[in-house]
């Protein structure tokens, strides 16, 4: 039996699956990640994206935030990729108790899953940050230098932003669904982010399968390895009790 064939399996009597995925589960769709030789680590900009991305640099340099944002993080134009329909089906199965992800895009959604925790919040949701009013990606899209509201107030992302903590929420239905979980899949991510890469630990439950295009700090304690696209190796495997 090879790994695909053994992964087939897994699914198959599988019946709490958790999907833990990170940029490399978008990337298919034509979003880029950050680490990768081609990410948005590896490009010139006057100051690093991670410095870029973070709570004081919106604070302080807001205009500039945006300028990065607007070009770089609000793709909205992209669509779902095989991983992301996959995933839909699963849990349309009755297979699939949850997506965790580290993605802000939009797309689990998109293509149509609905119990997803979005470990670092989406750029689909926007808010006042004086009043809480929302506001849509489109809405921060079409506007020029620091969007505001009717109120006055600056509009920001609902994204975790570096130096900003996750919704305890979120954090909260997140592990819960991993510590239920019978099979893990991890799938587009370094696990080197913390603390979402520590969620893992919370797994409880037989196998965890870890797809990934690099290696990673984790794959000798996974069952199974695959260093491939997440979209393509997915949609090769049937969702046999839809």
């Amino acid at each position: 039996m090879n790994n695909t064939e053994e992964l087939q399996r897994l699914v198959d009597r599988s019946s709490r699956i958790v999907f833990f995925g990170g940029a490399g589960v978008s990337t298919e769709s034509g979003i880029p990640d950050f680490r990768s030789v081609d990410g948005l680590y590896n490009q010139k900009y006057d100051w690093p994206p991670e410095q870029i991305l973070s709570h004081t640099f919106f604070m302080k340099n807001t205009e500039e935030f945006y300028r990065f944002y607007r070009d770089k993080m609000l793709l909205t134009d992209k669509k779902p990729n095989p991983a992301h329909l996959w995933l839909a089906q699963l849990e349309e199965a009755g297979k699939l108790s949850a997506v965790v992800t580290q993605n802000i895009d939009g797309l689990h959604q998109a293509a149509g899953s609905k119990k997803v925790f979005e470990l670092h919040g989406s750029v689909l949701r926007n808010y006042c940050m004086s009043c809480g009013k929302s506001y849509s990606a489109e809405f921060i899209k079409k506007s020029e230098g620091v969007p505001h509201c009717e109120c006055g107030g600056i509009i920001k992302p609902d994204v975790v932003l570096y130096e900003e903590s996750l919704n305890d929420k979120v954090i909260g239905g997140a592990v819960a669904a991993i510590q239920n979980a019978d099979l893990l899949i991890i799938a587009g991510t370094s696990l080197t982010v913390y603390p979402a890469a520590g969620f893992v630990r919370y797994f409880r439950g037989d196998k965890i399968v870890l797809i990934n295009r690099d290696e990673t700090p984790f794959d000798s304690e996974a069952d199974l390895v695959f260093h491939e696209k997440v979209g393509a190796l997915l949609s090769q495997i049937k969702i046999n009790n839809i």
